[in-house]
């Protein structure tokens, strides 16, 4: 009996050290939570919102056009603007409006130029869908001494879809606070 005991032990202790070693192998994945879930997709969001910026400064059309889902939409307060074709169009035609109009007897100064900045970004984010709220705001040049000034603002109210991996905009209006037309109604943007 006692020679069955330790045999019988012997090959359980063998059976455990099989399966720990096994299991040691093996790679196991780790579990993201929620919360770096929220931060990676949030990460991106904000890269979006950064590349879209900087195109539009930059003049970049192909790249601006790019931030949006083939079926986006862009709203500057005129309308809805529908697809990247719609929306290359509109933004291709805007030219250089930081640009001073000619003054032929005015020293020649370098090109006048703007920057915008995104601030107070707040977001959802829900499986491959997301909304947003932003404040935006300008800086420019454009005046005889090349000084920089802050000239608009405004914010955006963003939706959001994750296509093949990567965030984009699905919709994007924008209220611009110098404009009338273009100004948000009273009342907080955010819920």
């Amino acid at each position: 009996m006692r020679k069955a005991t330790v045999a019988l032990s012997a090959g359980v202790a063998f059976i455990i050290l099989v399966f720990a070693v096994s299991c040691s192998n093996k790679v196991i994945a780790p579990v993201q939570s929620k919360a770096s879930l929220y931060a990676e997709d949030r990460a991106q969001i904000e890269d979006l919102q950064a590349r879209y910026m900087m195109a539009l400064d930059f003049r970049d059309v192909d790249t601006y056009v790019a931030t949006f889902t083939q079926d986006g939409v862009l709203d500057i307060g005129d309308g809805e603007v529908r697809g990247r074709e719609a929306i290359h169009k509109l933004i291709g035609g805007m030219g250089n409006r930081n640009e001073a109009p000619a003054d032929k007897k005015a020293p020649k100064l370098r090109p006048a130029t703007g920057r915008h900045n995104i601030t107070n970004i707040v977001l959802k984010v829900d499986g491959d869908k997301a909304i947003g709220r932003a404040y935006w705001f300008h800086y420019g040049n454009n005046n005889p001494k090349r000084t920089a000034t802050l000239d608009s603002y405004g914010h955006y109210e963003d939706e959001m879809a994750k296509v093949d991996g990567k965030w984009l905009f699905s919709k994007r209006r924008i209220y611009n606070e110098q404009v009338d037309k273009w100004a948000a109604k009273p009342g907080s943007p955010a819920w």
